[in-house]
């Protein structure tokens, strides 16, 4: 897998680290990463692929962050979020310094969800049911 630069991000360079992650992985590893809601089973397996090569987190530390970025982005691109800045309180409870601001106003934290994904691994950690049941998401009407 690809590592992130290593110094504390801002909100609004999220996109752009995405971008150049995606770009790598996507490159040497042909992955469907489209921003798409499906492509968050390809997150939960590249994870799963993680913990059983017997990565630790401090070795997939910049692998975890740009996937739980990637995850971030398909909020902001499917679900209406938009990158924000933790304050101090949501830091202490989240571990990160960005988050997602949902349309409804709650912050979400998907780079600490994809950590919980690596370290719990199973179902009740996925990132795509994670999508499917989150609070405050635009819903798209049906065609």
């Amino acid at each position: 897998m690809d590592q992130v630069d290593e110094r504390v991000p801002r909100a609004n360079e999220m996109r752009g680290l995405t971008a150049a992650f995606v770009a790598r992985l996507t490159v040497r590893h042909r992955l469907p990463l489209d921003y798409s809601v499906a492509s968050l089973r390809v997150v939960d397996f590249l994870i799963d692929g993680l913990r059983k090569g017997g990565a630790d987190r401090e070795r997939a530390r910049g692998t975890l962050f740009g996937l739980g970025a990637y995850v971030g982005e398909v909020l902001v691109r499917r679900a209406g979020a938009v990158w924000v800045e933790c304050d101090a309180h949501q830091r202490a409870c989240f571990g990160q310094p960005v988050g997602v601001r949902m349309p409804d106003g709650r912050v979400w934290n998907p780079l600490g969800k994809v950590h919980n994904r690596f370290e719990a691994g199973g179902p009740e950690e996925s990132l795509h049911t994670f999508y499917l049941t989150l609070h405050g998401r635009v819903r798209r009407a049906a065609a």
